[in-house]
């Protein structure tokens, strides 16, 4: 189902505001207890609960909850195997029943939803898992009535919008597994017995995408995307080996960082890393760079130097912008790959030397091959294992990963202390097009940290680029009015996210009277009571 744009971009504030929580947060009661509130929030749920499986009782139980009662919650209770819940901790399968009252399986332990079993309700539940094993679930109750969950079923059918639903909670799901799974410990720490603990319950199916565990990923690249994820399997393959390698991708894609992961995880991790680009340098410099010369080899020369290739024996050396070599240079290096030797600029002898080459390039050298620029021999030496990093348009629920990181970096750099983005840059962020890649999204986020004034990124932070309406796909069409009006309400919304729904201490902040505050939220439609915890 192809999902409407405005649809989208509230799943990515809703993924975004449970991203930040989860890592803001230290108490994991409370992390879980806010992701439900945030699931309240965006995705009109009635009802929510994340429930725990002690492995030492075989018992589920309702550990954290939205819309239920303390004695409510003390009542759901559950076998494994028992009910939707059971059977989803048994199975590890994720279950949509459309209406609880054509579920036989539906139990409703809680007692909680007898005033809506009339007009049904819908109930989502999906697997926690901690690797494979099943630690927990966590489900929402949305009413069959609801206006907005009507809003949501305009695709092809209603069955598409639940399955977005379930796509959301999935991916919470895995945010949140860390947290379950120390609450998980502490609850059996508990409740511990001389019950000998029953096998963890394992997820039998294939999964559908082959993942790579957390502690093998590059440390210095930040991603989550399918694209991300076969780059690192690339990594991982050639990083074991000796091979030459050959980055490909725009510019700022962090083709650098690709070839430093490659070395560091490589069994040369120990010996030098010397990065050169090839373009820095005019071409009568560059072979004396990568080469080194001997003691009056030409004007200048006053002692015999090493070059890039020496410096980097034993290790792996890094050649930026490789497609801007001159031929006679291409030449070579192209040596240096066949025989592993070269000589010094204004010397005869014969230097051997063990580095291995990683180049990069984000020029084809196809093109500069029929171009005459371009040997044809060097790039199919070069060439044997080509590794091509995804721009950033290509990995775009990686831009939020990004920007927080870039944030808190520049945080400690200029000794700021801004704390979230706001949902309007955030739309922005995400609608941009981001020709200048990673290092454009780098540039833009330190702006917008020095500009910050009040510990939040607003849209007005961020470069004009990204502000303007043609550049994000967004052309305003409305009156003066309609546009002011709107920027009041993003700023009374974010007065009432800061101060936790308190209208007095949001209308202080805003410079307005409670009089004048009530109003304005009134005329919005603006539900104060939702931002309060």
């Amino acid at each position: 189902m192809l999902i409407p744009q405005e649809q989208a971009n509230r799943s990515i504030s809703l993924l975004a505001e449970v991203s930040r929580t989860v890592t803001a947060e230290n108490d994991i009661s409370k992390v879980l207890t806010l992701v439900l509130f945030i699931m309240s929030e965006h995705m009109d749920m009635l009802r929510g609960m994340i429930t725990i499986l002690n492995r030492d009782t075989g018992e589920i139980v309702i550990k954290e909850s939205f819309g239920l009662s303390e004695e409510e919650k003390e009542r759901g209770r559950y076998r494994i195997g028992e009910g939707v819940i059971g059977q989803v901790v048994k199975t590890g399968r994720s279950v949509i029943v459309p209406n609880i009252n054509d579920e036989p399986l539906f139990l409703n332990r809680t007692r909680s939803r007898k005033h809506e079993t009339k007009e049904g309700l819908c109930f989502i539940c999906i697997p926690i898992r901690a690797g494979s094993e099943i630690i927990g679930t966590i489900s929402a109750d949305r009413r069959l009535s609801d206006p907005a969950g009507e809003e949501d079923r305009k695709g092809p059918n209603e069955n598409d919008a639940l399955q977005h639903h379930v796509d959301q909670l999935s991916i919470i799901a895995a945010m949140i597994s860390q947290a379950v799974r120390l609450r998980q410990l502490a609850h059996e720490s508990d409740r511990r017995t001389q019950i000998p603990q029953p096998p963890a319950v394992k997820h039998t199916e294939q999964e559908d995408e082959e993942g790579i565990p957390e502690e093998r990923r590059p440390k210095n690249i930040i991603g989550n995307t399918k694209p991300m994820i076969n780059l690192f399997k690339l990594i991982e393959k050639i990083a074991g080996t000796s091979a030459t390698a050959l980055v490909l991708g725009e510019s700022g894609v962090g083709k650098e960082l690709v070839a430093s992961a490659i070395h560091f995880k490589s069994r040369r991790s120990g010996k030098p890393f010397i990065k050169f680009n090839c373009a820095a340098l005019p071409e009568s410099i560059v072979e004396s760079e990568l080469f080194g010369h001997e003691k009056g080899s030409f004007t200048g020369a006053v002692a015999t130097r090493q070059g890039r290739f020496e410096l980097a024996a034993g290790g792996t050396i890094f050649l930026d912008e490789i497609g801007e070599l001159s031929l006679p240079i291409q030449a070579k290096l192209l040596r240096i790959l066949q025989e592993k030797e070269f000589e010094r600029v204004g010397g005869s002898k014969t230097i051997k030397v063990d580095v291995r080459i990683i180049a990069a390039t984000n020029r084809s050298l196809e093109n500069l091959i029929l171009d005459g620029q371009f040997r044809e021999d060097l790039y199919y030496r070069l060439n044997i294992f080509p590794i091509t990093v995804p721009p950033l348009r290509e990995r775009k629920t990686d831009i939020l990963l990004l920007a927080d990181y870039f944030v808190e970096k520049f945080n400690q750099q200029n000794q700021k202390g801004v704390r979230r983005i706001s949902t309007t840059s955030i739309d922005m962020l995400m609608r941009y097009h981001w020709p200048g890649n990673v290092r454009e999204l780098e540039n833009c986020m330190e702006r917008a940290v020095i500009l910050s004034e009040d510990n939040v990124i607003h849209g007005y932070h961020l470069p004009p680029s990204l502000q303007t309406a043609e550049s994000s796909g967004t052309p305003y069409t409305g009156s003066l009015q309609q546009k002011l009006e709107s920027i009041e309400k993003e700023m009374i919304i974010e007065a009432l996210k800061r101060t936790r729904g308190n209208m007095s201490r949001a209308a202080a902040e805003l410079g307005l009277s409670e009089r004048i505050m009530g109003l304005r939220v009134k005329k919005f439609g603006i539900n104060y009571r939702k931002f309060r915890p």
